[in-house]
């Protein structure tokens, strides 16, 4: 009778255990169905031409989440040799082939399967605005070669164009946006949720010869030329956003340099605040008055040379570049600068581009006071040119002239000419990267022309099905029984042989 007992208790022990094992296998195998098919992904390239050089973004992505949220990644960046295409406008050929390099390397990354079916685009910014101002044929020109040249691979080229400026500023707010998750978010249950308005972050960018902002502000947009609606994942966004052409760092640094030869007492000598003590060098007025955005006194003869001396005075440094913008704004209207409406700067701001390298030559992007970031500059401002030399020696000659100047534009531009202000400013984030991709309109470019991101809210977060949902939780919960029929048969046997010792 004992044995008995014993051989029945062990049998319902071992087939529970076998029963629990072959639930265990049916759970994992559920849940892994979905991974264990091979991801196919997709790919996107976006050349960036921009006024002083051109970088080419590989993206890739998974084909069956091309509605979810943080699922774009950056494989490569590619900077392309020489300058940005608006300056091949005498010789156009030499902007396409310039892109070659990068194009090749681009096909040693995708795939060459993938190749032909992968989306090819080029954006250019405001050094091509200034040449289609300058000239219009030869920017067609320039075009008309890069366009060639890229077609010469076996991608999908969609085309080249010149951004609008609006298109460059809302398109770097999809861009921070998309990466931060600050537009939908997936939660545990598989539903989108929308986070509230307010972490939804603004973007500053900064290139060569334009600057942009874009923002959700907590007013109406009174002026519609700088709205731009945007419909993402089902929810509609009315954005601030404007781009200052020629108020990027290098053309705004000519015009400090054309504003200091027109006020200086001698018309072949320039004295340079923003310059360090002790620098100096020869320019030629062709090289000054070479840009729609610098607005020559009068005709100056192209060999006249000038010599430019620098005197290491922040004060003055300061005040010269303020100069270089009108900050006042009419009646009953909040602006940014030159007239220029702007709602009042709402939330947290993410600032890229040259904004962002001008603070972290300084050791500034790290949250840091606005006291701390005016003695930090006004300090670096009053060495001399053989102090800051020996104290940056990998640094370029160029660059570490341009540093005092670049560092006080920065701060002109966000404080007078974007109305931050000490408490404001600690909202504004200086990064490269976010979720290690580049910041700026490339992505958000070809989120939209992809429509990787929808208009609408997805129905449903693809990941599990509904059925396989189900299965697992039925699986789980018979799991759960099993483990408690095991305990109960346990505790049977040593109950039985405590019986049997007795």
């Amino acid at each position: 009778m004992q044995m008995h007992l014993l051989r029945v208790v062990g049998w319902s022990s071992a087939a529970v255990l076998g029963v629990l094992g072959v639930a265990v296998f049916l759970l994992v195998l559920t849940l892994v169905k979905d991974a264990a098919l091979p991801t196919r992904n997709k790919y996107g390239l976006v050349f960036d031409a921009g006024s002083m050089h051109t970088a080419l973004y590989i993206y890739r992505w998974p084909t069956d989440k091309e509605n979810s949220t943080g699922i774009v990644s950056q494989v490569e960046a590619c900077t392309v040799s020489g300058p940005g295409i608006s300056s091949y406008a005498d010789n156009a050929t030499g902007a396409g082939a310039s892109l070659k390099p990068c194009l090749d390397k681009a096909m040693t990354i995708i795939p060459a399967e993938q190749q032909r079916e992968t989306p090819t685009y080029l954006g250019a910014t405001a050094g091509m605005r200034l040449l289609r101002e300058q000239n219009s044929t030869k920017a067609e020109q320039v075009f008309a070669e890069v366009a060639k040249a890229i077609g010469e691979y076996p991608v999908d080229f969609r085309g080249a164009r010149i951004l609008t400026g609006n298109e460059e500023g809302s398109f770097g707010w999809i861009t921070v946006n998309y990466l931060l998750e600050t537009l939908v978010k997936c939660s545990f249950t598989g539903k989108w949720i929308h986070p509230p308005a307010e972490d939804v972050v603004g973007a500053l960018d900064l290139g060569g010869a334009s600057t942009q902002i874009a923002f959700l502000p907590g007013t109406t947009i009174d002026d519609s030329s700088t709205r731009v609606v945007l419909r993402l994942y089902g929810t509609n966004y009315s954005i601030y956003t404007h781009s200052y052409l020629c108020y990027g760092q290098n053309q705004a640094l000519k015009m400090l340099m054309a504003s200091l030869h027109r006020g200086s007492p001698s018309p072949q000598q320039i004295s340079h605040p923003c310059y360090p003590k002790g620098y100096q060098e020869n320019i030629t007025t062709a090289d000054l008055y070479n840009s729609p955005c610098v607005r020559a006194p009068s005709t100056p003869s192209p060999a006249q040379v000038l010599t430019v001396t620098g005197t290491g005075d922040p004060a003055a440094c300061t005040t010269a570049i303020q100069k270089l913008f009108n900050f006042s704004c009419g009646a009953n209207r909040t602006c940014g600068f030159n007239g220029v409406y702007q709602p009042p700067v709402r939330g947290q701001f993410f600032a890229f581009s040259g904004l962002y390298h001008n603070f972290h030559f300084l050791n500034l992007t790290g949250g840091q006071s606005l006291t701390s970031v005016n003695a930090t500059i006004g300090q670096f401002c009053t060495s001399s040119w053989e102090k800051v030399q020996k104290e940056f020696p990998t640094v370029g000659r160029t660059h570490l002239r341009d540093a005092c100047a670049a560092s006080f534009y920065t701060l002109a531009l966000l404080l007078q000419g974007y109305k931050f202000n000490h408490m404001t400013w600690l909202n504004i984030h200086f990064v490269p990267q976010v979720a290690n991709v580049d910041m700026g309109w490339t992505l958000g470019y070809m989120l939209n022309l992809t429509n990787i991101i929808p208009s609408e809210t997805p129905q449903r977060v693809i990941g599990l099905q509904r059925s396989n949902w189900i299965a697992t939780t039925v699986l789980l919960a018979v799991i759960l029984i099993l483990i408690f029929c095991l305990l109960t048969v346990i505790c049977c046997q040593k109950n039985s042989s405590s019986y049997e010792s007795l």
